[in-house]
């Protein structure tokens, strides 16, 4: 592997801080370390809906690489540049990065989820290989585009070993690490917390509000409305997760889907009870002995596992103990990144 070359391509900037690009940066990372040449092209911003200059520059972009080059193509760009794909399928061979389809991201009207089914459709049609983060996403690929199994791979995150936390948090500690978009159901986090004012507890929301500021406001309302504004504290994007990490006590997102949920793994690295949403990739992150999963967009479903562990100190001890267990079984970033080397070696050779 120490002559192979890939073209890493996705869309703005790696450094934005969300899973996806995290992924992508540790994904780049190992690859290096294992002795592949890694090129990293950046595609304009504004994907997945790029303007007419975005699409045209991204042409060019892809067009100055040179012929038989293994390229791969960050999902969140890849689903949206079919007619790109099908131009260059020939003269490239391609890879694309499948962190979900584009279609199950919340907040969508019909007609723009239609259009993302159809582009990414087509586009994955193109891709000599798929990269995926989970089986689940794997397993929609299946149904959903009817890709062939045979030419997805399954490169699941890699997850860094932690200190345990302490969990001695008084009041306990409730912490959400996710950008502030629909599909990551802040919404109905808070709409869960609500109810419980008469217990002891603090939240901190950890996560950008630039990718879409206009939901991340109606959020800060809510909160107002809601009067808890004392107990929750949105604090931006930060660089330092795992001081978060160790400074909580109990994990909750309830995301309406996830492709994998790197937050998750990591929580559960920490040693962290988790109460999330039984949607997407979750369950297989999360198994019950280290957390309560409930139904997506069930306010009230997840208030009342919000308070079990609230009042049941015993109940965090017991799933602090399976989370912890659990972290022992998931894989690290190398073993992420030696499965996708295999496969771009296998694109090399065709």
């Amino acid at each position: 592997m120490n002559h192979t070359t890939v073209y890493f391509v996705f869309p703005g900037d790696l450094e934005t801080p969300t899973g996806g690009y995290h992924y992508d940066r540790r994904l780049i990372a190992e690859l290096r370390n294992l002795g592949l040449e890694v090129h990293t092209v950046s595609l304009p911003e504004g994907f997945p809906f790029p303007d007419e200059q975005a699409r045209q520059s991204s042409s060019r972009l892809m067009a100055a690489l040179p012929d038989d080059a293994v390229v791969i193509v960050d999902g969140l760009a890849f689903g949206v540049l079919d007619d790109l794909a099908a131009a260059e399928a020939r003269r490239l061979r391609l890879i694309a990065l499948c962190h979900h389809p584009l279609a199950l991201e919340s907040g969508l009207s019909d007609m723009q989820r239609q259009a993302f089914l159809v582009s990414e459709h087509r586009a994955l049609d193109h891709a000599r290989a798929i990269l995926v983060t989970s089986p689940n996403t794997r397993d929609l690929l299946v149904s959903t585009f009817s890709i062939p199994g045979d030419r997805i791979c399954v490169a699941l995150p890699g997850t860094d070993p932690v200190p345990m936390a302490p969990g001695d948090g008084d009041p306990v500690r409730l912490l959400t690490v996710a950008s502030l978009i629909p599909r990551k159901a802040h919404d109905v986090l808070i709409d869960a917390l609500a109810p419980l004012q008469a217990l002891s507890w603090s939240a901190r929301f950890v996560g950008s509000e630039t990718l879409d500021p206009q939901w991340a406001q109606s959020l800060r309302e809510r909160v107002n409305r809601l009067q808890l504004a004392e107990r929750i504290r949105f604090t931006g994007p930060l660089n330092d997760l795992q001081a978060e990490y160790r400074n909580a006590d109990v994990f909750v997102l309830p995301s309406r889907f996830e492709g994998y949920g790197m937050v998750f793994a990591e929580a559960l690295a920490a040693g962290l009870p988790v109460v999330a949403a039984r949607a997407g990739a979750v369950p297989d992150v999360v198994p019950e002995s280290a957390g309560l999963l409930v139904a997506a967009d069930d306010a009230r479903a997840l208030s009342v596992a919000i308070a079990r562990l609230l009042n049941d100190r015993e109940l965090r001890l017991r799933l602090r103990q399976g989370a912890r267990a659990a972290a022992n079984s998931l894989p690290s970033w190398s073993d992420a990144a030696k499965l996708v080397a295999g496969k771009i070696r296998e694109v090399q050779g065709q």
